[in-house]
């Protein structure tokens, strides 16, 4: 009988899906700012994707990506900048690895944009491209090395967790991983903050007395959990392998609530 439960975050925990979302997005922003990539030769879509690589730890939601793919746009290309944000001078992708919470309302508001068009945009655009070519779908995204095997011969109770529409989520799973989890066990996009979502999973009848675990590879959820009372019982874990900074990792060494987590060591817990 098991005595754990793992919540787990998908992006950057189990599945590196950098070359698919950038992709997505950068396909999704054509459409979206055509007038933008007129002219634009492929060597720009690599520079945009290459920077995107770069970029991914900042990105909480999948929209955001379109975000930073029109604002990679304006940096390159000044004359169809439309923010102040890039309008400011000596604007690199540094600045905006460390300052993007700051910079994306600006943006939002410069441009005239809302979330919710931008998430069904985003969220449109992969479906089609799955309808199309599931094949070359799947091969732009890739589990971490070990992933399968951990999930597949899990003894813990397993939930994910986390900002992605949940059809992909289940889709990558099944792919990559041949395995199906039963979809109350997935509360993807629009499930809630994610401490909300642990508090619920965490309440339920059938999980009392198993020992809690959340596994995320952002700081910033981490220590939303750290400042919520309710979830005091619950071990967290700050994975070293996904989409997170160095300077993260150290801040993270200092809170006494979060470990850091080597893969091997993940493996070796869902065991």
């Amino acid at each position: 009988m098991t005595t754990h439960l793992y919540a787990l975050d998908f992006d950057g925990v189990l599945c590196d899906s950098c070359g698919e979302s950038a992709t997505s997005a950068l396909k999704a922003a054509k459409i979206r700012w055509p007038e933008l990539f007129e002219r634009m030769d492929s060597s720009v879509d690599e520079w945009i994707i290459d920077q995107m690589h770069i970029l991914r730890p900042v990105v909480e939601t999948g929209y955001e990506n379109l975000l930073l793919v029109r604002l990679l746009m304006e940096i390159r290309f000044p004359p169809i900048r439309r923010s102040s944000v890039s309008s400011s001078a000596g604007l690199t992708v540094e600045m905006i690895l460390e300052n993007w919470a700051e910079l994306k309302p600006g943006l939002m508001k410069d441009w005239k944009e809302e979330s919710e068009p931008l998430v069904n945009l985003f969220g449109k655009v992969r479906d089609e491209w799955i309808d199309k070519d599931l094949a070359g779908w799947i091969g732009a995204n890739r589990l971490y090395p070990g992933i399968a095997d951990a999930l597949k011969f899990a003894s813990s109770e397993l939930y994910i967790v986390t900002t992605k529409q949940s059809r992909f989520a289940d889709a990558l799973l099944q792919q990559l991983a041949g395995i199906t989890l039963p979809p109350h066990r997935i509360y993807g996009l629009g499930s809630g903050p994610k401490v909300q979502v642990l508090k619920q999973i965490q309440r339920k009848p059938e999980h009392k007395g198993l020992s809690f675990h959340f596994v995320e590879d952002r700081l910033k959820t981490l220590k939303n959990v750290v400042q919520e009372p309710e979830l005091d019982g619950w071990n967290i874990y700050l994975c070293n392998w996904g989409y997170n900074t160095a300077n993260e990792r150290i801040e993270a060494e200092s809170i006494p609530r979060i470990q850091l987590l080597e893969i091997s060591d993940f493996s070796k817990k869902l065991k």
